[in-house]
């Protein structure tokens, strides 16, 4: 029996959509950016290890999809929905310690809506490349 195919939305349907995703996506990964440095630099008490050290610890897998993510890459962005895990796992124990309660749920809704917007970037991006390319449906 042959399989069927769902059919691709239509361009004018993809192409806002593509637009607030990514939007979405690289505003959440910003604002992780700097919550994260903001929180080390300002508030955390790292009880005498170096800010540097922890920053560069914190920062470096998202520093390394900075520039996919800054240049649409749907490849960056399907990367960052394997990284982000890492943050949300570490704002959910934050959320649950009183004193860093805030910045926990914090770090937990910005890491849920980077996943959320860069896994729809990711599923839209390679929908319109198909209806470019001339896949029809």
């Amino acid at each position: 029996m042959a399989k069927r195919v769902k059919p691709l939305p239509a361009l004018d349907w993809l192409a806002p959509r593509l637009r607030i995703a990514r939007s979405a996506s690289l505003a959440c990964f910003l604002a992780l950016i700097a919550l994260l440095s903001l929180n080390n630099l300002l508030f955390a008490d790292l009880h005498g290890a170096r800010v540097g050290v922890i920053m560069a610890i914190e920062l470096l897998p998202l520093l390394l999809l900075l520039p996919g993510m800054l240049k649409g890459s749907a490849r960056a962005h399907a990367w960052t929905c394997f990284v982000v895990n890492l943050y949300f796992i570490k704002g959910v124990l934050a959320a649950f310690d009183p004193a860093r309660a805030l910045l926990g749920w914090v770090e937990v809704a910005l890491s849920l809506g980077l996943f959320v917007s860069a896994l729809l970037y990711v599923r839209w991006r390679f929908q319109f490349d198909r209806r470019v390319a001339g896949e029809g449906g």
